[in-house]
C-alpha cells in the first residue's frame, strides 16, 4: 500500500516528490517527519514489489530505499531502475552488520548510504547533499555558468547534465555526472578519495571511501572501452584518480 502526504514546508522545497521505501512503521514515520520539509510530496511504500511499481510509473526526485524488504529486495530495486536508465538519486538504508550489502548497493547504482541505526541529522544532511545540485535555482545557475567539457570523443554538458559520445547519450546519475565533470574539467589532476568525497558529496570520512570507488567503477563501465584496463579515468596507485591528460581538448 502507498501512503502519500503533502509537505507543508515553510520555504521552497529542494525537490518535489520523494519515494520512501521502508517496511518498519516506526522508521517510516521517522523518515516522514524529518523529510517532510524538503519535499512537497512524500510517498511511503512498505513492500519491495509495490515500491518497484511506484518508481516505474511515477517520476521521483529522490528515493530513500531500505535494503531489507519483503518481496523484491532493495538491491534488486536499485539494479532494476539503473538497468532501465532511471537516474533518480537513491539513498540506501542498511544495517551496520551488512557491509557487503552497502558495497553491493553502491555497485548496483545507489548514490549514497546511511547505516542503521542512523542519526537523523546525518540522514537529512545526506539527503540535502544529494539534492543540492538537483532542481534548485542556485544549482541551475551554477550549471548555466559552467561550460561543456570535451575529452576524447565525449562531450559533458552541465546545462543539460548529459554525457554524449557522438550522437549517443550515456545516462549518468547526479553524482556520476558531478564526479566525472570534476575530473574532466581538470584533466591530469589527481584527486584523492577524501578530496572527491569533500568536493562532490560534501563530506570526507574514510569509512565512506567505498562510495568513491563504486562510482568510479560504474563510470568506467559506462565510458571505458575496456573497464579492466581504463584509459579515460586512471588510477594513481596510493593517491587517487585522474582523467587522462591524453584526452584533454
Amino acid at each position: 500500500m502507498i501512503e502519500a502526504a503533502t509537505a507543508k514546508a515553510g520555504g521552497k522545497p529542494l525537490a518535489q516528490r520523494f519515494l520512501v521505501v521502508e517496511d518498519s512503521s516506526e522508521v517510516a514515520e521517522l523518515l516522514t517527519q524529518h523529510l517532510a520539509d524538503l519535499a512537497r510530496e512524500l510517498v511511503v511504500v512498505r513492500d519491495g514489489e509495490e515500491a518497484l511499481r511506484a518508481a516505474q510509473r511515477t517520476r521521483f526526485d529522490l528515493i530513500v530505499l531500505d535494503l531489507m524488504l519483503p518481496g523484491v529486495s532493495g538491491l534488486d530495486i536499485c539494479r532494476s531502475l539503473r538497468a532501465a536508465g532511471d537516474t533518480t538519486p537513491i539513498l540506501i538504508l542498511t544495517a551496520r552488520a551488512t557491509e557487503l550489502d552497502r558495497i553491493v548497493g553502491l555497485e548496483y547504482g545507489a548514490d549514497d548510504y546511511v547505516i542503521k541505526p542512523f542519526s537523523v541529522l546525518e540522514l537529512v544532511a545526506r539527503v540535502k547533499a544529494l539534492l543540492r545540485r538537483i532542481g534548485t535555482p542556485h544549482s541551475a545557475a551554477v550549471d548555466r555558468d559552467r561550460q561543456p567539457v570535451r575529452f576524447g570523443d565525449f562531450v559533458l554538458d552541465p546545462r543539460s547534465r548529459e554525457l554524449l559520445r557522438g550522437q549517443r547519450r550515456i545516462p549518468l546519475t547526479a553524482k556520476e555526472f558531478d564526479l566525472l565533470y570534476l575530473l574532466a574539467a581538470n584533466p591530469g589532476r589527481v584527486y584523492s578519495r577524501s578530496q572527491l568525497l569533500d568536493l562532490v558529496w560534501g563530506y570526507a570520512e574514510g569509512i565512506y571511501e567505498h562510495t568513491v570507488n563504486s562510482h568510479i567503477n560504474r563510470l568506467r563501465a559506462k565510458i571505458e572501452t575496456d573497464p579492466s584496463a581504463p584509459a579515460v579515468i586512471e588510477t594513481v596507485w596510493g593517491v587517487g584518480y585522474r582523467l587522462s591528460l591524453r584526452l584533454a581538448s
